[in-house]
């Protein structure tokens, strides 16, 4: 039996994300909302946002673009324009451990995940970095991602599972997903893994740097 962690990153939409609100009331559950900072640009999005935090959910970042992994990104404001332009638009909705998860270009956990610099906006910040162990590629499989991430949380103990509240048709199947997983015995929790959240409010719990890119240097005295 598990205890999982449900999160929801790459939202809100009008066409998913209500459903998936009126689901998790249903069942008494509570999650994390990680917003695309794109996304909340807009009043009927931000209402959403607005929502699922008056329904006890939590609210997190994860970025504004989600088009290029910090530890990939060449833009030298990248840290201002994707973390700190979303923490701004998230405003009072933020949870206060200003929660904030990177865009892992396809659920993949590396160095490609974060730079020295953001790594650092993170720590100066006061930022909370929330990875995952669990995640089923929903966006790919909108009807097999069940058994996908009912197998993956079957050997973990305190899973946290990423799926996506936008339009791949992927969480009408969230309900059943639930069913199955009470069915066998698995709780929901709200709280995340502790192997999960390398950073918190800015304090690194656990070693990073397997996060974090590492910058090219030229190799002194190679003219090649």
């Amino acid at each position: 039996m598990s205890q999982i962690t449900l999160t929801f990153d790459n939202g809100p939409t009008e066409a998913v994300t209500p459903w998936v609100l009126d689901v998790l009331a249903k069942y008494d559950i509570r999650s994390t909302f990680f917003v695309l900072g794109k996304n909340i640009v807009e009043p009927s999005n931000r209402a959403l946002m607005h929502r699922a935090r008056e329904e006890g959910h939590w609210i997190g970042n994860h970025t504004f673009t989600h088009e290029v992994p910090l530890g990939k990104s060449t833009v030298e404001s990248a840290c201002d324009d994707e973390i700190g332009r979303t923490q701004s638009l998230i405003g009072d909705a933020a949870h206060p451990d200003k929660l904030f998860r990177p865009f892992g270009g396809g659920g993949v956990v590396g160095p490609h995940l974060l730079s020295p610099a953001a790594c650092t906006y993170l720590e100066t910040g006061g930022y909370t970095c929330v990875l995952w162990n669990s995640i089923s590629r929903d966006w790919e499989d909108p009807d097999g991602w069940v058994d996908t991430a009912l197998q993956q949380c079957a050997h973990l103990e305190n899973a946290l599972t990423v799926l996506h509240d936008y339009e791949t048709g992927a969480m009408r199947n969230l309900e059943r997903f639930i069913v199955r997983a009470l069915e066998r015995g698995d709780s929901f929790q709200q709280a995340f893994p502790p192997a999960c959240v390398p950073m918190h409010r800015g304090v690194r719990i656990l070693p990073m740097d397997s996060f974090i890119c590492t910058p090219v240097r030229a190799i002194e005295g190679d003219h090649q």
